[in-house]
């Protein structure tokens, strides 16, 4: 059975760089020890899915975070271009990043 929605909330958590993503969504996305920490493993556990049994019993995974830090940005996207490439993991309909002021 398959729950409708996994929320992962990570506003107010310092992420400045893309190892404190991983870090910070390890353990609410159930990623096992040898994820791979990386924008391919990540697009394999939450599109492919058979990565995280906890994404897996979810149909959509939306993640929040603060628009700052590794999204901080200066206009509609984003400067960094490894949160550009992590946003554009997000297909914005089976998963989803929000990105909060």
């Amino acid at each position: 059975m398959r729950g409708a929605e996994l929320v992962v909330d990570l506003r107010g958590q310092a992420l400045t760089t893309l190892d404190d993503f991983w870090e910070a969504v390890r353990e609410p996305c159930g990623l096992p020890d040898w994820f791979g920490r990386n924008l391919d493993a990540w697009a394999d556990a939450i599109d492919a899915r058979g990565v995280s049994e906890v994404i897996d019993r979810h149909d959509t995974l939306t993640v929040h975070a603060d628009r700052q830090g590794l999204f901080a940005d200066t206009g509609n996207g984003t400067d960094n271009p490894e949160a550009r490439a992590l946003a554009a993991t997000f297909d914005g309909t089976r998963n989803r990043l929000v990105l909060h002021p």
